[in-house]
């Protein structure tokens, strides 16, 4: 289960104690990281293989319980059944051409088929939906411009919010735990890559390349959940075997230790070519971590002032802006400042009040 779903049952756990909700899971992890209550029912249902558990098994779950609305969480959704049907759509990068052209070359076999299935199944569930939910008000204006929506009362944006355990580390054991646990250097920029091209890996790599070509200072970069042989091949391509000696791949990195590797880093990188929200942005804010981010997509949205930006796709933009906030103290305190106050506008508790309200609309009717 996402996060972001996770977060949603959690919040409306708390707020809402009158309304029934049954909460479908396929039996495996899923139904382990959630607890019923005494409105929250959670469902099993079995259905195998993802597009027939979602097209099949859900539809068939969710009219057996009774379910007046179904609200599917993650994009897609069943584009058969009467219930009336909410939608979450996070983004719909997986319909623009640029990013298909980029994942032609560089994504696994299984991001390619999730994005097939993605564009087969979306255009029928934005038709059918009753409502439609999504994470910003440049994602708004993606989907309204793709489906040709206009000004569609359906579509709704509800913003992320960021947990309430990330939050500036001080205490000098933890910190010394989690960088013996990882073995983190001790001075590091930290990037949460990953082989999805809309991250930027291999321009984040180029630009950490440019940097310690010019900088001596011993910084090292740390990409958690990366292998090892990703990144020989990537640096191959860049031209820069040996920089393999300035990064660290710990590895798995538990959520709950993630606030104390942003409050120890010294810059946290985030120039992704595209986003539909960009969750870490506010998790880095929260501990204190000075953020470098793109001006393009949903970032400025919600970054804000919070965050230096650079055009993703100018490698020398970001070295540049890695390079000055490395120096630039005042500039540092500045963004870090400002990251306290954005991260304290986004909450999961205002999600799910939102959302709640899309419920309440639903049911009686309106759009």
């Amino acid at each position: 289960m996402d996060m972001v779903a996770l977060e949603l049952i959690r919040h409306l756990q708390q707020i809402d104690r009158e309304n029934e909700y049954c909460i479908f899971v396929s039996p495996d992890e899923d139904d382990k990281v959630l607890s019923e209550t005494g409105n929250f029912r959670i469902i099993r249902v079995e259905g195998g293989f993802y597009p027939y558990w979602e097209q099949v098994s859900l539809p068939r779950a969710a009219r057996e319980m009774g379910c007046e609305i179904l609200h599917c969480t993650s994009n897609t959704a069943p584009v058969r059944t009467s219930i009336p049907l909410v939608v979450t759509l996070h983004d719909i990068i997986y319909m623009e051409h640029g990013y298909l052209d980029l994942l032609a070359g560089n994504g696994t076999a299984y991001q390619k088929f999730g994005n097939a299935y993605r564009r087969s199944v979306v255009p029928r569930v934005v038709e059918r939906s009753r409502r439609i939910i999504t994470v910003s008000e440049f994602e708004q204006r993606r989907i309204g411009e793709f489906f040709r929506m206009g000004d569609d009362a359906r579509l709704t944006v509800v913003y992320n919010g960021v947990s309430s355990h990330f939050r500036k580390v001080t205490d000098k054991n933890e910190l010394a735990r989690v960088r013996e646990k990882y073995h983190l250097p001790e001075r590091f920029f930290f990037f949460l890559g990953n082989t999805d091209p809309k991250k930027n890996t291999k321009g984040v790599l180029r630009a950490f390349s440019g940097y310690c070509r010019m900088n001596q200072d011993g910084t090292q970069l740390v990409m958690p959940d990366y292998e090892s042989k990703a990144l020989v091949q990537l640096l191959e391509e860049i031209g820069d075997a040996g920089l393999m000696n300035r990064i660290l791949l710990p590895g798995y990195v538990a959520n709950t230790d993630l606030p104390a590797i942003y409050s120890q880093c010294s810059i946290f990188l985030y120039p992704s070519l595209r986003e539909s929200f960009g969750i870490p942005l506010l998790e880095a804010m929260s501990c204190g971590a000075p953020v470098i981010t793109s001006s393009t997509s949903s970032m400025p949205e919600v970054a804000g002032k919070a965050a230096l930006f650079v055009d993703p796709f100018k490698t020398e933009e970001i070295t540049g802006a890695m390079k000055e906030l490395s120096v630039n103290r005042d500039l540092r305190d500045k963004l870090i400042a400002e990251g306290y106050l954005r991260a304290a506008k986004f909450s999961w508790r205002s999600m799910a009040e939102k959302v709640l309200q899309v419920y309440r609309e639903v049911a009686a009717g309106s759009n």
